[in-house]
C-alpha cells in the first residue's frame, strides 16, 4: 500500500479551504435544499417498518404475520430496476412545469403522501393484507423518491459541495427517521387522549403524511440542475422507449468503458465491508457480554445518533478540505480502527461508560467513512443522462459486502472470541485499502471529471 498522497494535482492546484470556508459551505442554498430533501427521504422509512410493527403489535396481529412484514422493505433493495424510468421518462404536466428532476420529485412526493394516507386508513386487526399492500406502496414511493433525490443531489452540487451535501443529507435523514419513530409514537399517544386507539394511529399517520410536504415545498423552491437541463435537451428527439433503453444500457457501458472500471467496482463492494462485518455482530456482542437490551437501546438511540450526526459533518469537513483520494484513506482507516473499541470493551466487560465510548467511537468513525464514500459514489455518477440509474446500481453493489460477504461473521466470532473477532474485523479493511492504493497509482481519482452531454 502507498501512503495517502495529500499533494495530488487536484489538491495542489488550489489552497485547502479554511475552517470558516469548510463550515460556511453548509449554509449554501444548494446544500440547504439537499438537507431538507434528506428529511423528506428519511421520514417514510419507519412508516412501513418499525413504527408500523408497533401499530400491528398493539392491534394484536400474530408474531408470524408481523415477521413477514420484513419483506415490505424489498423496494429499497430493488429500486435500481426502475431507476432507468426515472432517468428517461417524462411525467405529464410535472416534467413540463417543473423540469426533469423537480417534476419527478414533486410527483413522487405527492404519490408518497397518498400512499401514507391510504395506509392510515387500514386496520391491522381486521385486514393485515391491506396493511401489507399499503406498506408496500409506501416503500415503493419512498424508494422512488430516494432515486430522484440522489440524482438531484449529485447533479445540483458542485464537487466541492458534494461531501457537505451528503453530510447534511445524512443528518436530516436521521432526524426524519427519528420523527417517524419516536416522534410518531409520541403523536399517537397524544391523540389517544382524545380519540380511540385506532383513530389515534390513523391521525398519527396523517401528520406524518403532512410532514412530507416539507420535501415538496423544498422541491418547488429549488432550481432544476443545469446538468439535467442539458440531458433533457440531448434526448428531446428520442421516443420514451429509446430513452429508457439508453438510460439502462448507457449506465453500464459508460461506466465499464472507464479506465480501471473493474477495480473501482471491487473497491465499491469492499470499502464498507469492515464496517458491515463488525456491525452485524455488535448487538449480539453487547448482549452476550452482559448488557441488557435497554442499555444498548438507550445508548445507541441517544449518544449513538449524536455521534453519527457529528461524524457525518466531520466527514463532510474532511472531504471538503482534502482531495478525494486522501479523504478515502482517512475514512477507510478510521472506520476500520474504530472496531478496536469493541475489542477493548470485551476486555473491560459490563461498564456503561465503556459501552458509551465504544458506541460513540464506532458511530462517529463509521459516519466519516460513509459520507466520504458517498462523495466518491457521487463522483462516479456524473453523466446526467443516467445519474439515477448508475447511483442506484452502485449503492446496490455496495450492499453486497453488507448483506452477503459479512454473513459468516458469526461463525468467526464463535471460533475466535470477541476480542480477537473485532481485531480481525480491522484487518478485513486491508483489501479495500490495497485497491485504493492501486487506483491512486493508476490516476483513477484524477480522471473523475465532469462528464459533458
Amino acid at each position: 500500500m502507498t501512503a495517502p498522497d495529500a499533494t495530488s494535482p487536484a489538491a495542489s492546484s488550489a489552497p485547502a479551504p479554511s475552517w470558516r470556508d469548510s463550515l460556511a459551505v453548509y449554509l449554501q442554498p444548494r446544500v440547504l435544499i439537499v438537507l431538507f430533501l434528506g428529511f423528506s427521504s428519511g421520514l417514510p422509512l419507519a412508516l412501513s417498518g418499525s413504527t408500523l410493527l408497533v401499530w400491528m403489535a398493539e392491534a394484536g396481529v400474530d408474531l408470524g404475520t408481523i415477521g413477514l412484514f420484513a419483506l415490505v422493505g424489498t423496494p429499497y433493495t430493488l429500486k435500481f430496476l426502475w431507476a432507468p424510468l426515472v432517468d428517461a421518462l417524462h411525467v405529464p404536466f410535472f416534467t413540463r412545469t417543473f423540469g426533469r428532476r423537480r417534476g419527478w420529485l414533486v410527483f413522487s412526493q405527492l404519490l408518497l403522501i397518498g400512499a401514507i394516507l391510504l395506509l392510515a386508513l387500514t386496520d391491522p386487526a381486521r385486514s393485515p393484507l391491506f396493511v401489507a399492500l399499503g406498506a408496500l406502496l409506501v416503500a415503493t414511493m419512498s424508494s422512488t423518491q430516494d432515486i430522484v433525490v440522489d440524482a438531484f443531489r449529485v447533479e445540483s452540487l458542485p464537487e466541492s459541495e458534494q461531501a457537505a451535501g451528503m453530510a447534511a443529507y445524512v443528518a436530516a435523514y436521521r432526524i426524519g427517521m427519528l420523527i417517524s419513530t419516536a416522534g410518531a409514537l409520541f403523536i399517537v399517544t397524544g391523540f389517544e387522549a382524545i380519540v380511540p386507539r385506532g383513530a389515534a394511529w390513523m391521525w398519527g399517520y396523517v401528520v406524518m403524511a403532512a410532514l412530507v410536504l416539507i420535501g415538496t415545498v423544498t422541491a418547488l423552491a429549488a432550481t432544476e440542475p443545469a446538468q439535467s437541463k442539458r440531458a433533457e435537451a440531448a434526448t428531446q428527439n428520442e421516443d420514451a422507449l429509446m430513452r429508457v433503453f439508453h438510460a439502462a444500457m448507457g449506465a453500464f457501458s459508460e461506466f465499464l468503458s472507464r479506465k480501471e472500471a473493474w477495480a473501482a467496482l471491487a473497491f465499491v463492494v469492499l470499502f464498507k465491508f469492515t464496517d458491515a462485518f463488525s456491525g452485524n455482530m455488535t448487538v449480539p456482542f453487547v448482549i452476550d457480554i452482559g448488557f441488557t437490551r435497554n442499555d444498548y437501546a438507550v445508548i445507541v438511540k441517544g449518544v449513538g445518533i449524536a455521534a453519527t450526526l457529528a461524524g457525518g459533518f466531520a466527514g463532510g469537513f474532511v472531504a471538503r478540505r482534502y482531495s478525494l483520494a486522501t479523504s478515502l484513506w482517512i475514512g477507510g482507516i478510521v472506520q476500520a480502527v474504530s472496531n478496536l473499541s469493541f475489542s477493548w470493551l470485551a476486555l473491560v466487560g459490563v461498564n456503561e461508560w465503556a459501552l458509551t465510548l465504544a458506541i460513540t467511537s464506532d458511530n462517529f468513525c463509521n459516519a466519516i467513512g460513509t459520507v466520504i464514500f458517498v462523495a466518491y459514489l457521487s463522483a462516479l455518477c456524473q453523466n446526467p443522462l443516467h445519474t439515477a440509474t448508475q447511483y442506484a446500481l452502485l449503492t446496490a453493489l455496495a450492499a453486497v459486502g453488507r448483506t452477503y460477504l459479512s454473513s459468516g461473521a458469526g461463525y468467526l466470532a464463535k471460533a475466535t472470541g470477541w476480542p480477537m473477532f473485532f481485531a480481525i474485523s480491522v484487518l478485513v479493511a486491508i483489501p479495500s485499502l490495497m485497491l485504493l492504493a492501486y487506483l491512486q497509482r493508476r490516476d483513477h481519482f484524477e480522471t473523475l471529471e465532469q462528464v459533458r452531454v
